[in-house]
């Protein structure tokens, strides 16, 4: 396990050193009517100067600059999905295996939040080392993130990730068993692949990216921290019914946010040759059928409430009323425009929203 451990630093080194901007083949196919309208209402003759990305001198970064670019590169909003994962697979892990009052131990806290870091630091380093290989892309998709933005050099988020991939897998080799050891490097390796050449599974097409997204977010997250905390308790571990549902469903969630996640970036990823569903059939049929996609998710999670071993107020009201809060916002989006900047990101912000609620939710069912 030592080498696997050696092998994923070399790797995230490689990764480090390999240049920033890779170039990227075009989409030869013409952009669908809505996708142009869609690009003419956010693109403009020539960005403004104060827009483009400056040069940095490190040596005039003051600490709060500093912890402000260090706060948009780990991109919040992934961290809270993360420590709301983690957090509801202990809380699950804890009542399947007695509750607090026969698996407490205040021993265990400093484990649980080694754990919890470990978690973050592959977190910052798979979102991170995006960032890196997408400085062109972002600076016409996400001109506030760090790098694009000229607030976080390259150098020093290189030394950020390399603190993560040190720090990270470190933990979790010092206190977790083989199992966990293996589903942290391979779910590192998946991030890294998703972003860096030769991989680049982001330009291999929506179905590679998608399933990288899904396989890391959706399985390996909710799968491996209730493993994990199963462990520490000294219960074996058994397939529950929560756990094998939220596996599949979380893993289902996690492939839609792949695919929306697209659709407020179609301008930089028509631009630089990244092929996405968003580019190939426009953003409002993509978001229709990630709605409807939801809404299955959403409807066997009911049914499977009717008629499983699960508590019915949550999981059928609960899944009931997130179904409706979905197509509240698909419709408040629609009804502003299926191809207006904001709306498309209102849109995608709301279903993270509805990702964060499945986690409370999950603590019940």
């Amino acid at each position: 396990m030592a080498r696997v451990h050696i092998a994923l630093v070399v790797t995230s080194a490689l990764a480090l050193r390999v240049p920033l901007r890779t170039p990227m083949r075009r989409i030869r196919q013409s952009p669908l009517r809505a996708t142009n309208d869609y690009l003419a209402s956010i693109s403009a003759p020539e960005p403004p100067a104060a827009a483009k990305p400056r040069a940095l001198d490190e040596n005039s970064i003051s600490g709060d600059t500093f912890l402000g670019a260090f706060y948009k590169f780990t991109r919040p909003h992934t961290i809270r999905g993360t420590m709301l994962a983690a957090f509801a697979g202990v809380v699950k892990a804890i009542g399947d295996a007695g509750g607090l009052q026969k698996c407490w131990s205040w021993g265990l806290v400093p484990r649980a939040l080694a754990g919890l870091i470990a978690l973050l630091c592959g977190n910052a380093f798979i979102v991170g080392i995006n960032q890196l290989y997408d400085v062109d892309v972002d600076q016409i998709n996400k001109p506030f993130l760090p790098i694009a933005a000229g607030e976080l050099s390259p150098k020093r988020a290189k030394l950020i990730l390399t603190a993560c991939a040190l720090i990270g897998p470190s933990v979790v080799f010092a206190l977790y068993p083989p199992l966990i050891v293996s589903l942290y490097l391979f779910g590192t390796f998946i991030g890294t692949a998703y972003s860096v050449p030769p991989f680049r599974l982001k330009s291999r097409g929506p179905i590679f990216a998608g399933l990288a997204i899904a396989c890391c977010r959706g399985f390996l997250l909710n799968f491996g921290v209730y493993y994990a905390v199963l462990e520490a308790l000294k219960v074996p571990f058994k397939w529950s019914p929560g756990v094998a549902f939220m596996a599949r469903f979380m893993t289902a969630f996690a492939g839609v946010i792949a695919v929306t996640k697209d659709l407020p970036d179609i301008a930089g990823d028509l631009a630089t040759g990244v092929p996405t569903l968003a580019t190939k059939f426009g953003v409002g049929r993509v978001a229709a059928g990630a709605t409807f996609a939801l809404l299955v998710n959403y409807g066997t999670a009911i049914a499977q409430g009717l008629f499983g071993p699960f508590k019915r107020l949550p999981m059928v009201g609960g899944h009931a009323l997130l179904a409706g809060f979905l197509l509240r916002n698909y419709r408040r989006y629609r009804q502003v425009g299926a191809e207006d900047p904001d709306a498309v990101k209102g849109y995608y912000k709301s279903i993270w929203d509805n990702f964060y609620l499945e986690y409370l939710l999950y603590c019940f069912i």
